[in-house]
């Protein structure tokens, strides 16, 4: 197995070259240069490839386990995540007014690629927790903020969310879990979720549940959901939080990936929560968090996707099989082989188109938050609201194709546990399923992002594309980029007014159509700063090169699909499958 490498010669360049760093942090007013932020994610990549690296083959082989009604964590988490909280890499991005470092959220979603890369698992208890804390902030009053945000964000305490229940998943208004007032401002939260990931562990110190649930008037519907902050421990006579609230874990999920990550059946019996927000309000306030971790879980096929490149890169370089492609020598490093080639390039082209979409998304979020003019806020908002369904599906898509390939590259060694390629594709793929599938997502970008102000956003993003695109000249990838935009701007105006059909057959393949664009749009921004003969800079031309001609390609297909309607899809009677 080969050592992770942090990307830390990437993120310099996509600072400095690519994403306008500098620039941006000025219009946000945040005190932070380049210099700096490689400064940070430096020792951001130490951390993850020194101590969570280490922790990954051993807690997917250990898993968490359910002792005595409490989880254990594989050996090493629980003082892993102790030295990553005394590190401060629990507050790098929170608001300082709760003990955050106010750092650019760039450098938190890429420090999020690195846990990926490193030990998903682990990932998640830090991720959970900042979406926790975003709720937290934008919707509780100032007395739970003022209670609950500090050790959340210092890491002394954790969050999750819970939302799901066995028989409601995707379909929230079927929830079934009650809230009733206890009289004293407080609620008794009963009901059963699934699916809940860092429910419990005991790395110690609190954890913070965000709970859907119902009120006793709650309208029907998702109209009636309320949101509950529920914590594993509650205060006792002293302050101190050591009383036993009435939540409990019924089981751990046995599942195909991510086996150190404790994914609870949690059942409240009672338990004392506080109400999030306004009654029957609590679907808006959820999403401040889904939201947040629909960008984490994006990223997190993207840094496996990284991860899994650099292995395959390093073992196809060493392994030793086939002859060269002239004939004339034998056996040949398998990197001279045409088809393995093809694959680690597929690979690198969405991993580094990916992470420059990713920074630029980043990017947009601290604009929305921090820039002196409204209109740009709103204008940034809009932005992220429409690129997040696009980056939590089309990177965890990719990613796990990336994840097969980099295990194909392996031959029979990638079938192998102690390559540690299995264990990437496994773990990938749980991220097309949750935070809402990557079909829901394909159909809430086509059913309510591309209408956001009667289409003007959707629009706009494609300007800004084309505006780039003109300027970077003629160079190949900014002509396929330009001819694959065109193809989509005219896919999205057939889908203006479609019919519920129409746009669920073609929510999928749209989505990944605009994905390959906004990549390719990356690529040629990338291609344009390459300008040097440095192999760095060599290295990008090359690879915007195979972007535009290998996997741009694939936007006619996609477009002549899309096309084609819903007629197919929807000609079999439902008892016919």
């Amino acid at each position: 197995m080969y050592s992770y490498v942090p990307p830390i010669d990437d993120y310099r360049f996509l600072l400095s070259d690519v994403l306008g760093f500098d620039r941006a942090m000025a219009e946000t007013g945040k005190e932070v240069d380049v210099d700096l932020a490689v400064a940070v994610l430096e020792e951001a990549g130490r951390m993850c490839a020194d101590r969570l690296y280490p922790l990954n083959r051993e807690g997917d082989e250990q898993g968490s386990r359910l002792v005595d009604g409490a989880v254990v964590t594989p050996t090493g988490f629980a003082q892993a995540w102790r030295d990553f909280a005394a590190a401060g890499w629990t507050s790098l991005s929170a608001d300082p007014a709760h003990g955050g470092q106010g750092l650019p959220f760039i450098l938190q979603l890429w420090l999020d690629e690195m846990m990926s890369a490193t030990n998903l698992s682990f990932g998640l208890f830090p991720g959970l927790t900042r979406g926790a804390c975003e709720a937290i902030m934008a919707h509780a009053s100032d007395e739970l903020k003022a209670i609950w945000l500090p050790p959340m964000v210092s890491g002394e305490w954790t969050g999750a969310m819970a939302l799901t229940e066995s028989g409601a998943g995707t379909d929230l208004a079927l929830l079934k879990t009650k809230a009733a007032p206890n009289g004293d401002g407080s609620y008794a939260v009963t009901g059963t979720k699934i699916f809940i990931s860092s429910g419990d562990h005991d790395f110690g110190g609190n954890i913070v549940h965000l709970v859907l649930a119902r009120l006793p008037d709650a309208p029907a519907g998702v109209k009636g959901i309320s949101l509950f902050l529920v914590p594993k421990f509650l205060a006792d006579a002293d302050g101190g939080f050591t009383v036993r609230n009435g939540l409990s874990v019924g089981s751990l999920e046995k599942k195909m990936g991510i086996h150190a990550q404790p994914t609870c059946v949690m059942n409240y019996d009672g338990a004392t929560g506080w109400l999030v927000g306004e009654p029957h309000r609590g679907l808006a306030a959820m999403f401040t968090m889904m939201n947040a971790e629909r960008l984490m879980v994006g990223v997190q096929g993207l840094g496996i996707a990284g991860a899994a490149y650099g292995q395959a890169a390093g073992y196809a370089k060493e392994r030793l099989q086939g002859r060269s492609g002239d004939g004339a020598r034998a056996p040949v490093a398998i990197i001279e082989h045409a088809d393995v080639r093809r694959m680690l390039l597929n690979i690198r082209a969405f991993v580094e188109a990916g992470r420059a979409l990713a920074g630029w998304t980043a990017l947009q979020l601290d604009r929305a938050h921090h820039h002196a003019d409204a209109h740009e806020r709103a204008k940034a908002d809009a932005l992220v609201a429409l690129l997040t369904p696009v980056v939590k599906a089309a990177f965890t898509d990719f990613g796990f194709e990336s994840a097969v390939q980099a295990q194909q590259v392996f031959g029979g060694h990638g079938y192998i546990r102690e390559w540690g390629m299995e264990q990437y594709v496994r773990d990938a793929r749980i991220a097309q399923i949750y935070e809402g599938t990557n079909g829901v997502q394909a159909m809430d970008l086509v059913g309510r992002k591309l209408p956001l102000a009667g289409g003007a956003v959707v629009d706009g993003f494609f300007d800004l594309i084309a505006a780039d695109l003109a300027a970077a000249g003629n160079v190949t990838i900014a002509n396929r980029t330009g001819t694959a935009l065109d193809l989509l701007r005219d896919v999205t105006a057939s889908l203006r007014g479609a019919s519920v059909d129409a746009t669920g057959a073609a929510a999928v393949d749209y989505l990944r159509l605009f994905a390959l664009v906004a990549m390719g749009w990356m690529w040629t921004r990338m291609a344009v700063a390459a300008t040097d003969d440095t192999p760095q800079h060599a290295g990008k031309r090359a690879v915007a090169d195979f972007f535009a001609e290998r996997m741009l390609s694939q936007a006619q297909g996609l477009a002549t699909g899309i096309a084609a309607g819903e007629r197919t899809i929807m000609a079999l009677e439902g008892d016919a499958f």
